[in-house]
């Protein structure tokens, strides 16, 4: 956090209203990676979305700061989210937690996806992560619910490491 604070004006801190179990909001915690203000600048950069959906994501994302890249390609801005499994709000595994806005697209998936608490880690982060699209995203989120067990969330948490360590997808 305090690395985070030094290398760019703003808080060390990421703070974000996410959907969790049974369409409940809470606050998402992550280390910024971003500049100040970068959400304002999303607009002008809409052309460069590299995916599809609502989600909006740029591989050389001119916001993300330069320790932002490294804590994005290690994962390591994810950790503060260890809080919100603490708190209860989030697990180890399950599907990402989405925004409100994005859970308001579709119907059919999102009563299913909120039959589990999210996750910090899933099958979408070990199946491509931010290369996967939108719809495949969501069909691994779906898959998950419908085969949740303790066996699969062992094999994802290793699998989780592998795809960390590789830095695969990671942007």
């Amino acid at each position: 956090a305090l690395a985070v604070k030094l290398d760019s004006p703003g808080p060390a801190f990421f703070r974000q209203r996410r959907c969790g179990l049974e369409g409940r909001e809470f606050e998402l915690i992550k280390l910024r990676t971003m500049v100040a203000g970068a959400h304002s600048m999303q607009t002008s950069l809409s052309d460069q979305n590299e995916v599809d959906g609502p989600v909006f994501k740029i591989a050389k994302d001119p916001r993300v700061t330069k320790l932002g890249r490294l804590l994005r390609s290690t994962s390591l801005d994810e950790l503060p989210q260890l809080f919100n499994v603490w708190k209860g709000e989030m697990s180890l595994v399950g599907p990402r937690p989405l925004v409100m806005t994005e859970m308001a697209l579709c119907p059919v998936w999102r009563s299913t996806r909120l039959k589990v608490k999210p996750g910090v880690t899933g099958l979408w982060q070990v199946n491509g992560r931010s290369g996967a699209l939108f719809h495949d995203w969501i069909r691994f989120d779906m898959a998950y619910v419908m085969q949740q067990s303790l066996w699969l969330d062992i094999k994802i948490l290793f699998a989780t490491a592998r795809v960390v360590l590789s830095k695969a997808g990671a942007y």
